[in-house]
């Protein structure tokens, strides 16, 4: 751990999570932001991901947990993987798609144990981070990554652990932030600083979420939580709702930045 923690990949890594924290700092998901042609080919990328859900329901086993459709699903990724990511980047770059797919592979879960969790969220974040590397991605891309890639990215990976009842992988139970996310978190508490109504003591309140969700990262994701567990809140998540007594967004982001790097 420490190894990695000195490398360049972990500076970059990190550098480039920072950074979209900034440039999401205060902004809506409903606000005007430009969005590039790569943008527009990564959402087309992510729809094809949610199409194939669509083409492979889930089969009737035994098991709650863990539907063996995944594997159907996965396949299809495995191998249109290279496909998918040379349609996103420009031909003169052709020979980086190998290695920027090995990401996006890993970003959807794992298909021996049908889980997924904030390692393949990383993936992900690794994935849109190796495209700025190459330059496919720019500066004046930041808004859009967050808003319109990653959030599309969360929608269909939501879809995913619906439809075939993903396990959390790595889950820490009641103690950790979330079973499968990590990454909202940060970005949607960056856009909450300096808001000037909502607190984080609001977002355990269901009619605020209610009334925000379409707005904020971090509520859509309270959003989702409450759907899919029942009980009070402060019992399945009760790191969150330690949360929502810190004073400020920014502190929560801070605190949350910290955290994630521990992790």
């Amino acid at each position: 751990m420490g190894k990695w923690k000195r490398s360049q990949a972990y500076a970059d890594y990190m550098g480039f999570i920072l950074t979209l924290n900034e440039g999401v700092r205060g902004k809506k998901l409903t606000c005007d932001y430009k969005v590039s042609e790569p943008i527009e080919k990564l959402v087309a990328l992510l729809n094809t991901l949610d199409r194939w859900i669509d083409e492979t329901p889930p089969v009737d086993q035994p098991s709650r947990f863990g539907n063996k459709a995944f594997r159907t699903w996965y396949a299809k990724l495995d191998q249109e993987a290279e496909n998918l990511v040379a349609a996103v980047i420009p031909k003169h770059l052709a020979s980086a798609a190998p290695e920027v797919a090995v990401y996006l592979k890993e970003a959807v879960g794992n298909s021996t144990r049908i889980d997924y969790g904030t390692g393949h969220e990383a993936a992900f974040a690794a994935f849109l981070c190796c495209l700025c590397k190459i330059g496919v991605l720019r500066v004046d891309d930041q808004m859009a990554i967050v808003f319109k890639v990653f959030n599309r990215y969360l929608e269909v990976m939501r879809k995913l652990q619906k439809t075939y009842r993903m396990e959390p992988a790595g889950s820490q139970g009641v103690w950790g932030l979330d079973d499968f996310q990590f990454l909202p978190f940060i970005w949607g508490s960056s856009q909450l600083i300096d808001h000037p109504n909502l607190e984080p003591r609001h977002f355990v309140d269901e009619k605020v979420v209610n009334e925000n969700h379409k707005d904020f990262m971090f509520l859509e994701c309270i959003l989702f939580i409450t759907e899919m567990k029942t009980g009070p809140f402060a019992e399945h998540s009760n790191q969150l709702w330690n949360i929502s007594a810190v004073p400020s967004w920014s502190k929560v982001n801070q605190g949350l930045i910290r955290m994630y790097k521990a992790e």
